[in-house]
């Protein structure tokens, strides 16, 4: 296998294991939280069940169409830039971050028609395992750009 195959293979199981991690966690706190009640877990950490229209962490409350549409634009990017050089080094992991984490509160939207968030953490809005998967994969992206400019020779 050719290492853009085993690289698209890659971003595309990390892209299934966030999605089914998303929404069996989703899931779980769905059946045994109710709305706007709170578990302590531990020290500052609770799980607090909200539902949100927004982007992640509840920016852009109530886009709904529009928001749709943008993700699915966002979504197509980083595919395109994968598909791009899916031989880049390490290229699979933010694709397979941001992919899923994208999938997976679009399930939402289209099942519920807003998304579950559930990690409660102090003078932060809740989020969900899919919102830090896209927040993480953003990250990871930025770095694998940066880092990739500093190795380039620099004209002058």
């Amino acid at each position: 296998m050719s290492a853009g195959g085993r690289a698209s293979c890659l971003a595309g199981a990390l892209c299934l294991l966030v999605l089914v991690l998303d929404q069996a966690t989703k899931a779980v706190v769905e059946d045994r939280i109710a709305i706007g009640g709170e578990v302590e877990v531990l020290g500052p950490l609770k799980l607090t069940l909200a539902h949100n229209e927004g982007v992640a962490f509840g920016l852009a409350g109530g886009g709904g169409a529009l928001l749709v549409a943008i993700t699915l634009l966002a979504l197509a990017f980083v595919v395109w830039l994968f598909a791009r050089n899916p031989a880049r080094p390490w290229m699979w992991v933010p694709t397979g971050l941001l992919a899923g984490g994208a999938l997976g509160n679009l399930v939402d939207r289209a099942r519920a028609g807003a998304v579950t968030d559930f990690v409660d953490l102090p003078s932060w809005p809740p989020f969900n395992l899919a919102d830090a998967a896209i927040t993480l994969g953003v990250a990871l992206l930025i770095l694998i750009y940066l880092r990739e400019a500093e190795r380039e020779p620099r004209r002058g």
